[in-house]
Parts: structure tokens; sequence; C-alpha cells
């Protein structure tokens, strides 16, 4: 089956696993799903040069409009032609509204229904994000993407709490749409409601009751068990449009990935690979291995046999133990690019396995090697 959708998304196919295959078209360019997307905060996959994350397909990145605003600034970025001319980067970005930065900085910010008194974390000045200082930057930098200003509650707050933090998103969520005015560049509502079911599915029925051009899934992956994640996903996923992206933020392990595609997602960030590589950390089709070991000194093999990334094509487990543990900055290159490779990969396979009609199939063979 095949749905054409007005906001550019192409349902093209899905599974009764519930697994979805989609196309989503933007302003520069078209991005294949399920999809997962580098982190490049700061206008930079760290590590990772442009025409090197073209090689290794990666079709949208992510960049941070918090961290943007900061330094250089939003205006500069403008000045240089917008995000995509400065970082010299034809492809799609998304960019992070700012919201989870934020938050993060409890210490050195003030919450109200207006927005969000904070302190810059680089020389401690005062600064004010509300919805529409939000859409002012990212329409500034020209993302294809746009999310919008929410909170992102921590999960173990309580009842009344988690209360005041969905209306507050929902209240910011229409100030934010009102606002924009960029024909170019497609918003996304969040959903927020903790691990709360029936806070998260209050706050699907009140986001997904503006007209986004897509959806997605905060305050997830900050540190809950990995089953209440799933149990928050599964209460939420089926109050999603299914003509829309579905986008489960803040998430890029191989098990969080395949289960969430198995509830019906499309989009996915993290930075773990990227900051995985830079510690050592390298992915591999039967699990993770710390290449700094002795047991790799003297290992003459890539770092798997069927990763047809850079490093592998040219480099031996024995080289990069030689270069993580002389601490060169090549490790951490090499490194981040075999585990953006890696996961870029995977999902091509994954998006294979759906279009095939075996994603579950391709899921426990997967699993059956991957520790």
């Amino acid at each position: 089956m095949c749905f054409q959708i007005e906001n550019g998304f192409e349902l093209l196919n899905g599974e009764k696993s519930g697994a979805r295959r989609g196309r989503l078209t933007t302003t520069h360019g078209t991005i294949e799903t399920p999809v997962f997307m580098p982190v490049g905060t700061s206008a930079n996959v760290k590590g990772v040069l442009p025409d090197r994350l073209l090689q290794l397909e990666a079709q949208i990145i992510l960049s941070n409009t918090f961290h943007l605003y900061l330094r250089p600034g939003h205006d500069r970025v403008k000045s240089f032609g917008g995000l995509h001319a400065f970082m010299n980067w034809k492809r799609p970005i998304l960019t992070d509204s700012g919201g989870f930065q934020v938050f993060s900085l409890s210490r050195i910010n003030k919450i109200s229904d207006e927005g969000v008194e904070f302190s810059s974390p680089i020389d401690g000045s005062k600064h004010f994000f509300t919805p529409e200082k939000t859409v002012e930057i990212q329409e500034a930098l020209g993302s294809d993407i746009a999310m919008v200003f929410d909170e992102c509650a921590d999960p173990n707050a309580d009842e009344s709490y988690i209360r005041e933090s969905v209306n507050r998103t929902f209240k910011w969520a229409k100030q934010f749409k009102q606002a924009h005015t960029r024909p170019d560049q497609m918003v996304f509502g969040i959903i927020q409601g903790g691990t709360s079911e029936y806070f998260r599915k209050e706050s699907a029925r009140q986001i997904t009751s503006i007209p986004f051009d897509g959806y997605a899934i905060g305050g997830l992956s900050v540190g809950e068990p990995f089953d209440i994640t799933i149990g928050t996903l599964e209460v939420t996923t089926p109050h999603m449009p299914v003509d829309k992206p579905r986008y489960l933020m803040g998430v890029g392990t191989p098990e969080m990935i395949f289960n969430s595609v198995e509830r019906g997602v499309d989009m996915f960030d993290c930075v773990l690979p990227t900051r995985s590589a830079r510690h050592a950390t390298l992915y591999t089709r039967e699990g993770k291995i710390r290449i700094k070991g002795a047991r790799y000194k003297d290992d003459p093999n890539p770092v798997d046999e069927q990763c047809d990334c850079y490093t592998c094509q040219r480099f031996s487990r024995g080289y990069l133990n030689h270069l993580y543990n002389k601490k060169e900055i090549t490790a951490m290159i090499l490194g981040s690019i075999h585990n953006l490779r890696f996961l870029t990969k995977m999902m091509g396979d994954i998006r294979k396995s759906i279009e095939e009609g075996r994603f579950r199939e391709f899921k426990e063979q997967f699993f059956s090697l991957y520790r």
C-alpha cells in the first residue's frame, strides 16, 4: 500500500509487526525511514567531515538550537546563508528547540508559563527562551525540520507537576505554531507526560490536535528502565497519526531502535555512537567491544569483517588499539566513522526487511549475534 500525504510524508508500507517503511520529503532532500540521524550539536558531527558523512549514507543530521544560539549565535549563522551553507551540508537538517538542554540546567533556570530564564553555561549571562524566541532562532538557522519548544520534565516528578508540564507544553506548542512563518520549514510537535500512561495519552491528544508536519516523543531515554521506556512507547504511539512521521528523541542503541521500530517509530537521534567512539567503545555485529583492551593489540582483523566503512576497509583492530592507547585524535575519528556506519547500515537493513515483510525475522537474526 502507498499513501501520499500532503505534508511530505509518504507511508510506503507497514507490517503486522507494527514496523513502518516511509519517505519524508524536505526542502533539502528526501529521507527514507526508519532513519537514524547523527547528531551535529554545534553545526558539526564530532570527528566526521561532511563528505565522509555522505559516504556513510547519513540522510539527515540534527543540530541544536540552544548551543547554536549561545555560540556562534543564530544571526551570525543567518549571515552565512543559514546552517546548510555555514557547515557545508546540503542534505536535510533537523534542529532541536533546545528544550532538553534548557531544562537539564535545572540549577540555573527559572520556569514559568511565559518561558524559561537560564544562565549561559559558557559565561553565566542571563537569557530567556520563549516559544516565539525558539521560532526566531530556528527560522534564522533555516533547518528543514524545526522542533517546538517544550518542557522535558523529570519522569520521576510528582503527578501535579507532570500535569502542569503537559499543559505548559501544549500552550507553548500552540504559540510556536502561530509564530512560525517559514513555508519551507517543517515543524514537529513533541509529546510529553513522563512515564504516566494517562498523561502520555493526554499529551498525545493535545499535541496531535495541532496540525504539525510530524510528531515526536520526548522525555524518554533519560535514565528510566528499558521496560518502562518500551511500555510508555506502547501507550503513546497508538495515539499518534498514522500519516505523519513519528520521531523518538534521544535514542540510538540497537536494542531500543529495533524495539521502537516494531512499535511504529520512524526517526531516531543520539550522540551515543560518536560519544562511545571517543571512549573506545565500538559496535560490531556481535556486540560492543572495548578496543583499548589488551586482547586486541595483536588482532589483524577489522573492527567488523562485514562492515564496508572506511575504517574497517583499511585498518585493523590492532592498529586502532594502538591509536586509542596513545590517545591519538585519529582513533576517535576512525571509531566515529565506524560506529555511525554501523547504525546507518543497520537502518538500511531494517528498511529492506520491512519492504520484504520479514522485520521480525531480521530482528531475531540480528540479536542472535549481537550481545
